[in-house]
C-alpha cells in the first residue's frame, strides 16, 4: 500500500500517522521526489482501512500494491534512483561505461586493462578473482590474490572496482571493493542476498540464467528488505533454444525494469552474447533502450585469456565503443526517449 501525501503537508500529521501506522507493526518507507511525496508501507496491511486514511487531511490518495516485490517498485519510489559506486553516480540522467577482463591474472594484466580502460572513458573497473565456472576442471580465479592485485589497480588508476562475491564467508576480503557483485548463478542464493543486505556497500545484482523479471526485482528486494537499498539491476542474458550466441540478451528487459522499479538498470553484452563482435552493435542497442550504463570485458590478449577470451574486446576496439556509447546516450537523453 502507498500514501500520496498533499503538497505542504502538515509534519506533525505526517508524525501522527507513522505512529500509528507503527503500532499497527507497518514499516513506512519515505520517498520525497520532485512532484510527490510517498509513503510506503510494508507489512501486513490487511488491517488498514484505505478509507480511513484518505481521509485525513495532509492525504491525498491511496493506492494498494499488487506486485510482490514492494521497496524496488517504483510506486513506492517515483523518481529514478541514482547510486553512487565510489563516488560515481549511475541512475537518473547518470550513465557510466564498467569495464576490465573477466578475470584478474596477473599483476601486469589487471594494472595495464585498468589503465588502459580509464584512459578509453571507464568510470568503474571491473574483474573478477573469484570465478564461476560450469566445470570444476577450469580456472576459477586467484581469489584472495585477485582481490589484492584488483585492488593495486584501483589504487594506480583511482577507478572504483566492482568485483563478484561467492559466499558469505568471504565478506571480509571485500571492504575495500566499492561495489559487490552478485553473478547470474547466485541470483536466488537468498542467504547471501540477506547478508548483502546488512552490508553497506552498493549490490550488482545480475539477472539468473533462466529468470524472469519479476524474480530479479524480488531478489533485489531480499537485499533492500534487510536495509541496504543501493541494488543495481544488471540484464546479462537469458537461456533461450538459440544457440548462436552463448545466451540471448533481452534487451526490451531495460524499458521494462525501468517501468516497474525505480533502481538503475545496465546491461552486459559480454555475458548476454558471448561474441565479441557482438559486444559493440549490442551494447549500442542497450543504450538507446535507456539502460543506465554498460558492463563491457575487455581484455589486452583475448586469444590467451584464461577465462572467457571469445567474448572480450580488445582495448583500442573499446576505446572506439566508449566513445559512442557517451554520444549515443547524449543524444537520447536530448530527444526526451528516457524517463
Amino acid at each position: 500500500m502507498i500514501v500520496i501525501l498533499k503538497e505542504n503537508y502538515d509534519k506533525r500529521q505526517l508524525e501522527d500517522l507513522k505512529a500509528w501506522l507503527h503500532s499497527k507493526n507497518i514499516h513506512v518507507h519515505f520517498s520525497e521526489g520532485m512532484h510527490h511525496t510517498i509513503l510506503g508501507l510494508v507489512g501486513d496491511t490487511s488491517s488498514v482501512d484505505p478509507d480511513l486514511i484518505r481521509a485525513l487531511e495532509i492525504v491525498e490518495d491511496v493506492k494498494r500494491i499488487q506486485e510482490p516485490y514492494k521497496k524496488a517498485n517504483r510506486k513506492f519510489h517515483g523518481e529514478d534512483s541514482v547510486i553512487h559506486v565510489g563516488g560515481v553516480p549511475i541512475g537518473g540522467r547518470h550513465y557510466q561505461v564498467i569495464a576490465g577482463p573477466c578475470s584478474i591474472e596477473s599483476e601486469e594484466q589487471i594494472v595495464a586493462i585498468a589503465q588502459a580502460v580509464k584512459e578509453a572513458g571507464a568510470t568503474i573497473l571491473r574483474g573478477g578473482a573469484y570465478k564461476p565456472r560450469t566445470s570444476p576442471y577450469d580456472f576459477q580465479g586467484l581469489k584472495e590474490e585477485g582481490l589484492r592485485l584488483m585492488l593495486l589497480a584501483k589504487e594506480i588508476t583511482g577507478l572504483p572496482i566492482v568485483t563478484e562475491i561467492m559466499d558469505a564467508s568471504h565478506l571480509m576480503l571485500f571492504e575495500e571493493v566499492d561495489m559487490i557483485q552478485v553473478g547470474a548463478r547466485n541470483m536466488q542464493n537468498f542467504e547471501l542476498l540477506k547478508t548483502l543486505g546488512r552490508v553497506d556497500k552498493p549490490i550488482l545484482l545480475k539477472r539468473g540464467l533462466a529468470n524472469t523479471l519479476q524474480e530479479l526485482l524480488m531478489s533485489a528486494e531480499y537485499i533492500m528488505n534487510e536495509g541496504n537499498e543501493r541494488v543495481i539491476l544488471c540484464e546479462r542474458g537469458i537461456r533461450t533454444f538459440e544457440t548462436a550466441t552463448r545466451n540471448t540478451l533481452d534487451v526490451s528487459a531495460v524499458p521494462l525494469l525501468k517501468e516497474l522499479s525505480h533502481l538503475p538498470v545496465i546491461v552486459d553484452p559480454s555475458h548476454g552474447t558471448g561474441l565479441a563482435k557482438l559486444v559493440p552493435p549490442m551494447a549500442m542497442a542497450a543504450t538507446v533502450a535507456g539502460a543506465d550504463g554498460v558492463l563491457v570485458e575487455v581484455h589486452n590478449d583475448p586469444a590467451h585469456a584464461l577465462c572467457d577470451g571469445p567474448q572480450s574486446i580488445t582495448p583500442e576496439e573499446f576505446q572506439v565503443l566508449s566513445n559512442q556509447l557517451v554520444h549515443l546516450h547524449t543524444i537520447a537523453f536530448k530527444r526526451g526517449k528516457f524517463r
